[in-house]
């Protein structure tokens, strides 16, 4: 497949290199002159404009930050081609394509990243079981386009999750914004406290991992799913409140529950895939294996159905 990868930071980069790993003809652009000479230092075939880039592409990958792609989309309003892109939040990528007039289009987002960015830090193996939602909007996305990048991203050891994008939003509010927003105020207790910061250990580090990533990607991540990363945090700082409410009164009585609860949950975290099972390619059953927790593994050769797996529940990893 001819694929042009518009962006070249971790995710763009890591794409244009795992599309070239599998074979396929992978062309590459970003606006900063800098990366571009690194990626062609690397070997990397890159493009100097978009335009040259998406020519004769069958598939356009955005991987530009959330602000910068309505001048994108704008670029591409005429391309013949299928696009897709790897943003942290789905509706308003959605909704900029079908302003602008996109003829085919199919949100993604692969749960990948490393707290480093930037084309030096590029991985082609970064995909390699990651869940990666592919957004199906009932009446609006093509069913085959959707099927095509399934299995081109399977078949780079992605796990595939069919999702609309507002049920995907309100997800990496919960497991990805907000865990962004908590390791940041985590990180402030070390503001003028040189005792904590050599007392820190294993729970802040670990806590605190991806308060090292760029704030600018943090807050364009964020502020782009505001109102889902708002409720998702005012959930959090309820609990929290509860939690503050249950020392002061009885600890052990009040506290003890909750915390065995959410124990319980990390161990049981991540969920292994149950046994394979063939699920037919109609939206509404691949829109309940997504709701379930499920992913697809394969798609069929015909493309009338696909491989898929579903969580098992009650597993114990401790």
């Amino acid at each position: 497949m001819n694929v042009a990868v518009i962006g070249l930071g971790l995710i763009g980069g890591s794409l244009l290199q795992a599309l070239t790993a599998a074979g396929h003809r992978a062309t590459g652009y970003d606006a900063d002159p800098a990366t571009r000479e690194l990626a062609r230092a690397g070997g990397w075939t890159v493009s100097g404009s978009v335009a040259e880039a998406v020519a004769g592409a069958e598939l356009v990958a955005l991987a530009v930050p959330l602000p910068v792609l309505p001048d994108v989309i704008a670029q591409l309003a005429g391309h013949d081609g299928l696009i897709t892109d790897v943003t942290s939040v789905k509706a308003p990528v959605r909704d900029l394509a079908e302003k602008h007039g996109v003829r085919r289009f199919v949100g993604g987002h692969p749960m990948a990243g490393k707290e480093t960015s930037g084309f030096a830090a590029a991985d082609p193996a970064l995909f390699a079981g990651c869940a990666w939602v592919l957004c199906l909007e009932p009446g609006r996305t093509d069913l085959d386009d959707w099927l095509m990048l399934a299995e081109l991203f399977t078949g780079m050891g992605a796990r595939v999750v069919p999702v609309t994008a507002a049920e995907h939003d309100r997800a990496v509010a919960q497991i990805s914004h907000v865990p962004h927003l908590l390791a940041a105020a985590l990180a402030l207790q070390l503001t003028d406290n040189p005792l904590a910061g050599t007392l820190a250990a294993g729970s802040f580090r670990d806590g605190t991992r991806v308060a090292a990533t760029r704030a600018e990607l943090i807050v364009a991540m964020c502020g782009g799913n505001a109102a889902a990363v708002a409720k998702a945090l005012e959930d959090v700082i309820g609990d929290l409140q509860e939690m503050a409410e249950a020392l002061a009164i009885d600890p052990v009585r009040l506290l003890t529950p909750p915390i065995d609860a959410a124990g319980e949950l990390r161990r049981q975290w991540p969920a292994a895939g149950g046994g394979a099972e063939q699920v037919p390619a109609e939206v509404d059953r691949l829109l309940a294996l997504g709701r379930a927790g499920g992913w697809v593994t394969e798609v069929a050769e015909n493309r009338a159905g696909v491989l898929a797996k579903r969580p098992e529940t009650g597993r114990n990893t401790s």
